[in-house]
């Protein structure tokens, strides 16, 4: 079973930068290869939205918000997707979440300050 764990969260003054990471283990390294992979947030009393993602051939795709801002790569080597976020703002703030197919991970929360 896929097992997704991200990192790298915290407070943050506002214009400042974190670097989220999304370890991925119980899955070969030829099928995390594979798979495209994802970052989500969700903001306190709103959805779950999509952020960035990356496919298996390394084409990414981000959220018109976060555009020019945040940047999503992958080392397959390590099974690990990043999200560097740069430029945080205010409405950045929420819980990050990695997935891969139908799994997961717990979350890790961003919050910036004004």
């Amino acid at each position: 079973q896929v097992q997704l764990v991200e990192s790298g969260g915290g407070l943050v003054q506002a214009g400042g930068s974190l670097r989220l990471s999304c370890a991925a283990s119980g899955i070969s390294l030829v099928d995390f290869t594979l798979n495209g992979m994802g970052w989500y947030r969700q903001a306190p009393g709103k959805q779950r939205e999509l952020v960035a993602t990356i496919t298996s051939g390394g084409s990414t795709r981000y959220a018109d918000s976060v555009k020019g801002r945040f940047t999503i790569s992958r080392d397959n080597a390590k099974k690990m997707v990043i999200l560097q976020m740069n430029s945080l703002k205010f409405e950045d703030i929420g819980v990050y979440y990695c997935n891969l197919r139908k799994s997961w991970g717990r979350g890790t929360q961003v919050a910036v300050s004004s």
